[in-house]
């Protein structure tokens, strides 16, 4: 999204907390990415691609809030105490980017920890990964609008897939849950919702910046004050680090306890089929 033309004078105070929190979330990524590749030693080879996944997740994160943050950088000029916008633009289409490749191998991730059969798992997340990416696709046109209306109408059409996704998770998912081993069900409940808690989380952070376009109902933040941009900016990049690396750890843990319920024998299979795979 280039938001030229349309940025706001931003206080040292707005502009820094932006650019703090965006080199938070590139340090999180990474670190995130460099434990799940290094613990996928601690699992059963079996969950060792959800792992993998989950690498792969904050790994691009990481790629992107690097450039998201260099992109902020050059948006603004600091003079007289205050930033004002250099007429660059911010290019926030690198979050979008992201989401459309991250988004998907978030379920990815969840199904593939689930140990599934083939026959259950491929169709469930052919369904998950496609109306994640109309998620993500519908939004971007209301994302990168100057108009409120349309902002809005993009949003809420956003808002089907999403909740196709959740009725994937809570009826389809939910049936196999009988099958975890007890110790796991817990975890993949709280899972399920972490993900519904984390994206909700996004409309707000959507609606935010919204609130601050000429002909917003009720326009409760003033107009080029910035507030909208600024919340928007941190609202979406605490999403992005409980979605993905707090996400991720939950898969760890997931697969830590599988890989602890398993049998011996469930345990030397294992070790023989990644032996041949190898």
């Amino acid at each position: 999204m280039m938001l030229l033309g349309s940025l706001p004078q931003l206080s040292a105070f707005q502009f820094n907390i932006v650019d703090n929190m965006f080199s938070l979330t590139v340090a999180t990524m990474g670190a995130a990415a460099i434990f799940f590749f290094a613990a996928r030693s601690l699992v059963a080879p079996k969950y060792r691609p959800a792992l993998m996944v989950s690498g792969l997740v904050v790994a691009i994160a990481c790629y992107h809030y690097f450039m998201i943050r260099l992109s902020w950088q050059s948006a603004f000029g600091y003079a007289d105490g205050s930033f004002s916008p250099t007429g660059k633009g911010f290019n926030d289409f690198y979050r979008y980017a992201d989401w459309i490749l991250t988004v998907p191998l978030l379920m990815v991730e969840l199904i593939a920890v689930m140990g599934l059969a083939k026959e259950v798992a491929r169709p469930m997340l052919t369904k998950l990964v496609i109306a994640a990416a109309l998620m993500i696709g519908l939004g971007y046109p209301g994302e990168i609008t100057q108009d409120w209306t349309t902002l809005m109408v993009w949003g809420m059409l956003s808002t089907l897939p999403f909740l196709y996704i959740l009725f994937i998770l809570w009826v389809e998912l939910g049936k196999s849950l009988a099958t975890q081993p007890p110790s796991v069900r817990s975890l993949v409940s709280f899972a399920r919702l972490l993900i519904v808690a984390t994206w909700m989380f996004y409309p707000i952070a959507y609606g935010i910046r919204g609130d601050s376009l000429p002909g917003a109902i009720p326009g409760l933040i003033p107009e080029k004050s910035g507030l909208g941009v600024v919340g928007t900016q941190i609202g979406y990049a605490i999403a992005d680090i409980t979605a993905k690396a707090g996400f991720g750890l939950l898969i760890f843990f997931i697969a830590r306890a599988k890989t602890e319920s398993m049998t011996d024998e469930e345990r030397a299979e294992q070790m023989k089929a990644a032996a041949v795979m190898a």
